[in-house]
């Protein structure tokens, strides 16, 4: 059996941390709208302002899904990278694909929330 020490466990470790992008922390994940006002009782104005909070939250969803792309890890063609590495790579990749779908599915469920109580608001209020 082969013996690592554990100071050279824990600087590999920080040295794979290194090579994770600067811009792994500047994602910033957006808060969903606390509340969307119930469609058959709210007023106009309720929904018009839970409209602009949907689609603020869909603009900042839409630039974190972004950041979270840009993450992806660029390999050049020609490194030569260990299996260690490969491997630290594939495992961030997807963390960042299930960030991603999850970002994705997350602005839906808002989306269907907002959409659900706009149709009963409109129920509601007939033109």
């Amino acid at each position: 059996m082969i013996r690592i020490p554990r100071l050279a466990v824990c600087l590999v470790a920080l040295g794979t941390v290194g090579v994770v992008p600067a811009s792994y922390a500047a994602c910033t994940y957006p808060k969903a709208p606390s509340q969307i006002p119930d469609g058959k009782t709210a007023a106009k104005e309720e929904m018009i302002s839970a409209m602009g909070q949907v689609k603020q939250f869909m603009a900042d969803m839409d630039v974190y899904i972004k950041c979270i792309d840009e993450e992806k890890p660029a390999a050049p063609a020609d490194a030569k990278l260990t299996e260690e590495q490969k491997k630290a790579q594939d495992a961030r990749e997807r963390v960042r694909v299930q960030k991603h779908n999850a970002a994705v599915a997350d602005e839906e469920a808002v989306a269907e929330r907002f959409n659900t109580q706009r149709k009963a608001y409109n129920e509601a209020h007939p033109k």
